[in-house]
């Protein structure tokens, strides 16, 4: 009889970015449970007839916001900074994000601009090593700017 020992939440999150780097969507989503929650809280996605918000469901909202996120940018990858975790499955990882713009992205017109943003990302891990939440934080004014995409109000 083998024992299947249960990852750490510092391995769990290490595996979802390792994924994420690794443009494999469905493996980021496995890592969570079916009912994950999913807030990105400075993401808002501009359409002709609705505005899409980063917050819902990792299975809905996230995986749309991942795979277009890697359809625009490519050679999108990560690297963890810094990372924490409590006895409680709570993690808290600072994580840099760098990509080439190859396609529109939303209303963001394609200049071939390259981004290096650091994010923050909260994560809760339950007992059985699957993620529950994920929360993400950015300057997208920064991100924005450093993509060419200049607001003036």
């Amino acid at each position: 009889m083998s024992v299947t020992s249960i990852p750490s939440a510092v391995e769990v999150v290490t595996a979802f970015f390792d994924a994420y780097r690794e443009h494999d969507v469905e493996r980021m989503v496995e890592l969570c449970t079916d009912n994950a929650d999913f807030h990105y809280v400075p993401f808002e996605l501009w359409g002709k007839q609705r505005v899409i918000r980063g917050d819902g469901k990792v299975r809905t909202i996230g995986k749309v916001i991942w795979t277009t996120l890697i359809d625009s940018f490519p050679d999108i990858t990560n690297k963890i900074m810094y990372i924490t975790a409590d006895n409680e499955g709570n993690v808290a990882a600072e994580v840099m994000i760098s990509g080439t713009q190859a396609k529109p992205f939303g209303t963001m017109g394609n200049q071939g601009l390259h981004y290096d943003l650091p994010h923050v990302f909260l994560f809760r891990i339950n007992r059985e090593g699957l993620i529950e939440e994920i929360t993400g934080y950015w300057d997208t004014a920064d991100w924005y700017r450093q993509l060419g995409r200049l607001e003036v109000d």
